[in-house]
């Protein structure tokens, strides 16, 4: 491409003109800036540099940013070939927006959490649906069942592979976007059917690595690791009178796992493995409890209420006491601890401490 230019330019007007050397210039320059930040960067092998450089190379261009008046476009690191949303093997369906990215990459992250089968449901970056379980057709169900309301116009992620009855239950609703390990046969044909879906083979779902985040704020960055802290049994720290079932503490982890994707202020209700109701970005957390009480509806007596930060006063309990909440799973920390967990005794609520917190915003 380079040489037929320049000898195109010398034949027509016998020199090479500036534009084409500033244009060849600007191409050296960059491809050598970003083969030494590569090298600087294995070479310094440090979380947090003093020199932090970072080189991406065009992977394509959006049609618009999260408003069609914003320009856009997705990179990615050179030669990387991970299991993501970029590398995805497209089956179908129209290009990926900016929102679908972000969409998609949120529902993979949520669904990186689980080894068991799971399903999870993703509207606007966060997760409105999820479940657990031993069939995937039932866990699908559940985890859609969830919230059907906010899903519609959704993402929909599974971390099997998605068989011909999932396909044809998924067929049946509006979705934006469908992605798994893979599809076999029957169920690509089925999801044919609707040409705008789009439909992504993600490859082997593998756990969450631990990986820097970028974020923009004027005229700097922020950095900061990913959130990989995994929830355990031993860590969970009962505070109150009534003690949890064992049953209890593992809807706990599973609520804690899908929390950890949710918006702060955040606010889940989870029952039997599969999400009830979820509050999330009220700039209180009372605000946030009242949006995931309304949300889980007729279903939430026994249920169990994970909070992603400790309860400044006791005005939370004293609300989920009204509707049958059970059990109660947030960080602890406030300088009212006492007070929660008192409102917590009053009403026959088991509460449990997991001593962190799991911010995100």
């Amino acid at each position: 491409m380079e040489y037929s230019t320049i000898a195109d330019e010398l034949q027509s007007n016998g020199r090479i003109s500036f534009e084409t050397r500033r244009k060849f210039s600007s191409n050296a320059f960059g491809r050598m800036a970003q083969y030494d930040t590569i090298i600087h960067n294995y070479l310094k092998n440090e979380k947090l540099s003093e020199d932090f450089s970072l080189t991406f190379k065009k992977h394509s261009e959006m049609r618009y940013g999260e408003n069609p008046h914003q320009s856009a476009a997705a990179y990615q690191t050179p030669e990387d070939r991970s299991n993501n949303i970029l590398n995805a093997k497209m089956h179908q369906g129209k290009k990926l927006s900016y929102n679908n990215i972000m969409d998609a990459d949120a529902a993979l992250a949520c669904l990186k959490e689980f080894d068991q089968t799971a399903c999870v449901v993703v509207k606007h970056a966060n997760p409105c649906g999820a479940a657990i379980g031993d069939d995937l057709l039932d866990v699908y169900n559940r985890a859609f069942n969830a919230a059907s309301l906010s899903a519609f116009g959704g993402i929909i992620a599974l971390n099997r592979i998605c068989t011909e009855d999932v396909a044809n239950a998924i067929n049946n609703v509006f979705v934006e976007i469908v992605l798994a390990p893979s599809f076999d046969k029957n169920a690509l044909t089925i999801l044919s059917k609707k040409k705008n879906l789009r439909v992504l083979g993600i490859g082997e779902i593998t756990k969450r690595e631990t990986k820097l985040e970028v974020r923009n704020i004027d005229g700097e960055i922020l950095v900061q690791e990913n959130d990989t802290s995994i929830l355990k049994r031993e860590h969970l720290n009962t505070v109150t009178n009534i003690v949890p079932t064992e049953r209890d503490l593992d809807t706990m982890i599973f609520g804690w796992k899908v929390l950890k994707h949710v918006k702060s202020n955040g606010i889940l209700i989870v029952k039997y493995n599969v999400t009830v109701g979820v509050g999330a970005g009220q700039m209180s957390r009372v605000d946030s409890v009242e949006i995931a009480i309304r949300k889980s509806g007729n279903n939430i007596s026994g249920s169990i209420l994970c909070s992603d930060a400790f309860f400044p006063f006791r005005d939370s309990i004293d609300k989920i006491s009204e509707v049958g909440i059970k059990a109660v799973i947030q960080p602890g920390g406030s300088v009212r601890d006492q007070e929660v967990i008192n409102a917590c005794n009053e009403h026959g609520i088991a509460m449990v401490f997991t001593g962190k917190r799991c911010f995100k915003h």
